[in-house]
């Protein structure tokens, strides 16, 4: 697509979500503009480097310390008190929506605050020292990127200090992850400690490279500096955090599973439910609903494998596809190249299934071996798919194509270039991930590639639900490790009969519905809401039913709690099926898409 879409949204006079580009805000519609405009600059100057796209890198961490939680607690109480002075009937239908979602996300932020995540800061499956990886990671321009990337990393001890402190307090009450989850978590802090030099480390990939922009002269300066600052102050700051760990924190961590079972545990785990999810459900409702998802689509694999041709019953099927060759390659660019492919084939249905796509492209790269033993088996987003090449016994060919699918495009890259690119939206609704949207998107594109073509073989099928099942599989097992005491061997168990997924995925990902509490709810949720609102709009427009329309109409509110999903659905029926992303040439070829 050649054309800006936000020019050509403003040529058919419509911004997304928006309303007229030329509409005037009334007085309540200027007072909340107010109110979360001003917020966000406070959220962005908090928390530095959470602008989108290639920002330049800011200079400091954002500060973590108790007293900065506090501030920041009483700030967005501040903030929803002042909500609490608009009448949302005064609201324009657009700003009305935006009411919704902020004040969804206010609470969640307060919530968070609430509960004292912050002495919580790391997980099985994500932690809080991993973030550095990140960013070192990033695409660096200037000379004033790499003098702020070593600011960055001079402020590493004050903040490993800060955090320290914070889970000495969460010790102290009991909130810590389940000292079983967190076995082995401290390798990405012994390999920076023990690295034999800075070039060693994951903090030197940007030196590795620099651009042509940066003089030869500066360049050697800049990595003379960073070298000192990394072996003589980030390193040491590693070694300090490593001691804690294995000293301290790991040893003397809560053994108890359940997330009922901390402090004021059942309120904590319905705030969980309520912030992954966006909905009022109970664990009971949620665990119930689980069984029920779990024995349809069981009865659906039954069916796949069938057509395989195999002759056994299910745990023996569930053992060939885990043991046989034939579903796992040698080589970690193999598999590389693969999701690759299976990429690139998605990328030419795409135009018959979403009326506009993203400027932004992304890469497909390997998750760094600091922490690829404990990671998740992909990651994706809308600049980088991250596939797990570690332990290839356990990447099995027959889930790739749902898992690219899921984590790239039509999945979490697409959705996310897109979100990016609404200019039209608030900015709280682009930048702002809402884990039951996003998650339940992705997993409803893993369903979308049966419709694309994309799976070949009934072995691919079988993946397919086996992702499914995985994903319906969650709901039974985190309500049950959080709300009907689960042992961890109970949800390996469970996950092992239901599903084809390698052993070792299935401990970390066990692992990680542990450790966090509610996440691992938001997949499924998310993804029967879109299809629940998918055949409402379906068997209400008929033959006007444009699978396109809906895709663009879902993907163009930024990210939103599922009510307000259902209800722009509801909108978008009642308009009859139209594309809220309207394209200039439309008229003169008789709605035409691109």
């Amino acid at each position: 697509m050649s054309l800006n879409w936000l020019a050509a949204a403003a040529v058919a006079g419509v911004i997304l979500g928006a309303g007229p580009v030329d509409a005037k805000p009334g007085d309540a519609d200027a007072k909340f503009q107010a109110i979360y405009k001003a917020e966000w600059a406070w959220r962005e100057a908090e928390f530095p480097g959470t602008e989108r796209g290639e920002a330049p890198l800011p200079d400091r961490h954002a500060s973590v310390d108790a007293a900065s939680q506090m501030r920041r607690l009483d700030h967005w109480r501040d903030v929803r008190a002042q909500l609490d002075g608009i009448a949302e009937a005064d609201l324009s239908p657009d700003e009305a929506v935006n009411y919704e979602v902020y004040t969804d996300q206010l609470n969640t932020l307060i919530n968070q605050q609430k509960f004292r995540e912050y002495e919580k800061p790391f997980n099985s499956d994500s932690q809080f020292w991993s973030n550095l990886g990140f960013t070192a990671s990033r695409s660096f321009h200037t000379a004033k990127d790499y003098r702020n990337w070593i600011a960055q990393m001079r402020g590493v001890p004050a903040w490993f200090d800060a955090e320290t402190v914070n889970m000495r307090a969460g010790l102290a009450r009991g909130f810590t992850p389940p000292r079983a989850t967190l076995v082995g978590r401290d390798k990405s802090v012994s390999i920076v400690a023990d690295a034999p030099d800075a070039e060693h480390t994951l903090f030197w990939k940007p030196f590795q490279q620099m651009p042509r922009s940066v003089s030869p002269a500066e360049q050697a300066a800049l990595k003379a500096e960073a070298k000192q600052v990394i072996e003589h102050t980030v390193q040491p700051a590693y070694a300090k955090l490593l001691r804690f760990l294995d000293t301290d924190y790991i040893p003397h961590a809560t053994q108890v599973l359940a997330a009922e079972a901390l402090p004021d545990g059942k309120a904590y785990y319905q705030a969980q439910i309520k912030e992954f999810t966006t909905l009022d459900m109970t664990p009971e409702q949620i665990h119930t609903l689980g069984l029920s998802e779990v024995a349809k689509i069981h009865a659906q694999m039954l069916v796949v494998m069938q057509e395989t041709g195999f002759k056994g019953d299910f745990p023996a099927f569930l053992r060939f596809l885990r043991t046989d060759p034939r579903f796992y390659v040698k080589d970690p660019q193999d598999l590389l190249n693969r999701a690759a492919w299976i990429a690139k084939r998605v990328d030419g249905k795409l135009p018959s299934y979403f009326g506009w796509l993203p400027r932004s492209r992304f890469g497909i790269e390997p998750v760094a071996p600091d922490i690829a033993p404990f990671y998740t088996s992909a990651r994706g987003g809308t600049k980088t798919y991250l596939l797990n090449t570690y332990d290839l016994p356990s990447r099995p060919l027959y889930t790739l194509t749902a898992l690219t699918m899921h984590e790239s495009a039509p999945g979490h890259s697409l959705q996310g270039g897109l979100a990016e690119e609404q200019d039209g939206l608030p900015d709280f609704r682009r930048d702002v991930y809402i884990s039951a949207y996003g998650e339940g998107w992705a997993l409803y594109c893993e369903r979308l590639g049966v419709e694309m073509g994309m799976y070949d073989t009934p072995y691919d099928r079988f993946g397919m639900l086996t992702f499914q099942m995985w994903r319906a599989a969650r709901l039974v097992v985190d309500s049950g490790l959080h709300h009907k005491g689960w042992t961890r061997a109970q949800a390996i168990a469970y996950l092992h009969d239901n599903t084809a997924l390698a052993d070792h995925d299935i401990e970390i990902e066990v692992d990680r519905y542990i450790s966090w509490p509610g996440q691992a709810l938001s997949y499924y949720l998310g993804m029967m809401a879109i299809l629940e609102v998918r055949e409402k709009a379906e068997t209400a427009l008929g033959s006007k039913f444009d699978i396109r329309a809906f895709h663009d109409t879902v993907l163009s509110m930024g990210s939103v709690p599922l009510p307000v999903l259902r209800a722009r659905i509801d909108r978008f029926i009642a308009e009859g099926g139209r594309d809220p992303m309207p394209v200039p040439w439309q008229n003169t070829l008789k709605g035409a898409k691109p």
